[in-house]
């Protein structure tokens, strides 16, 4: 069976309801407004997210209402920071097809992206839960702080990887940890297994977003052209790493480059080759297998072996996905 199959078996029911809940959410009589929305769903992802928080849930409990507006808010909250985010990185293809700045324009993609944003903050005070709507505005704030750092990093050039991890923990690991967070939260969990749930959470994120830097240095499946992190000034991990270790003559031809933004195509070529070389892409892997290994020994407190077996099919599906 297909690993993405695998990872929602035990709660393939209840993601088919979800999946009708959330479109009626954000259905619009405008037909204008639903054309836009139409295009969105149709290149939506995989539903990692709300599969993570109904299999939280479902550990922890009974899947509720609660439950359901909690999923649905976090995958509205996780489009519209998308859509926001291709206009902000001028980017003209998500997951292999045109984005929607890149078929409607950058004024009608920021509307689009208040628009889901909007109707999140209307099913978060649906779920009645002060806690749960209380982490979903923290986490919009994450969101955007782990953006506004990036592009800080770009800006000011800053090379270095505690600074690189506390990016990636806002921007991408934090929509994760606190989808498994409010998962558990939406069914009354105790503290003790929402706080386990939330650590996963993050170390999945973490997983994902390194398995994504790796992409950038190999392969334009996912739907951007090789280098395109480079291109927009994101030094990633595999880059970070080799730059350190680089002798003084290669560190400063590298940073050269960087410091002068000088990323004609050759450079770009220069930089990949030379993570590619010099240990970068191989000091990423064993990031991930770390983290990989501490989430896996949280798996196994999980005391249901469907869901159980469902997450550590997650941890190798996000550790050996290639796209």
């Amino acid at each position: 069976m297909d690993k993405k199959l695998l990872i929602a078996k035990p709660v393939a029911n209840e993601l088919e309801k979800f999946n009708s809940l959330y479109k009626e959410s954000v259905f619009s009589n405008n037909i204008r407004i639903q054309e836009i929305i139409d295009y969105i769903m149709k290149s939506d992802g995989k539903r990692i997210r709300p599969i993570l928080l109904l299999l939280a849930a479902k550990a922890c409990g009974t899947i509720n209402n609660t439950t359901y507006n909690a999923a649905i808010t976090i995958e509205l909250l996780h489009t519209a920071s998308l859509i926001h985010d291709d206009v902000v990185d001028e980017s003209k293809i998500r997951r292999g097809t045109a984005s929607i700045n890149a078929i409607y324009d950058n004024k009608m993609a920021v509307l689009a992206g208040d628009y889901f944003l909007s109707t999140a903050l209307i099913k978060s005070v649906i779920t009645g839960n002060i806690d749960i709507i209380s982490n979903i505005s923290g986490l919009g704030r994450d969101l955007a702080e782990g953006e506004l750092n990036q592009l800080s990093l770009v800006k000011e050039l800053i090379l270095d990887e505690d600074e690189y991890f506390h990016v990636i923990k806002k921007k991408t690991a934090s929509l994760m940890s606190v989808c498994m967070r409010i998962g558990a939260m939406s069914v009354d969990a105790g503290q003790e297994d929402v706080n386990k749930f939330a650590k996963l959470g993050e170390l999945l994120g973490l997983c994902f977003q390194l398995r994504d830097d790796i992409f950038d240095y190999f392969t334009d499946a996912i739907g951007k052209p090789t280098g395109n992190d480079i291109r927009e000034g994101k030094i990633t991990l595999p880059l970070l790493y080799s730059i350190k270790n680089a002798s003084e003559e290669d560190k400063k031809e590298l940073l050269s480059i960087i410091y002068s933004y000088d990323y004609t195509n050759n450079n770009i070529q220069k930089l990949i080759d030379y993570a590619k070389n010099n240990g970068g892409i191989n000091y990423t892997y064993k990031k991930i297998e770390e983290l990989k290994n501490q989430a896996e020994e949280l798996i196994k407190t999980v005391a249901n072996t469907e869901i159980r077996e469902a997450l550590e099919t997650t941890v190798d599906y996000i550790v050996e996905r290639v796209y």
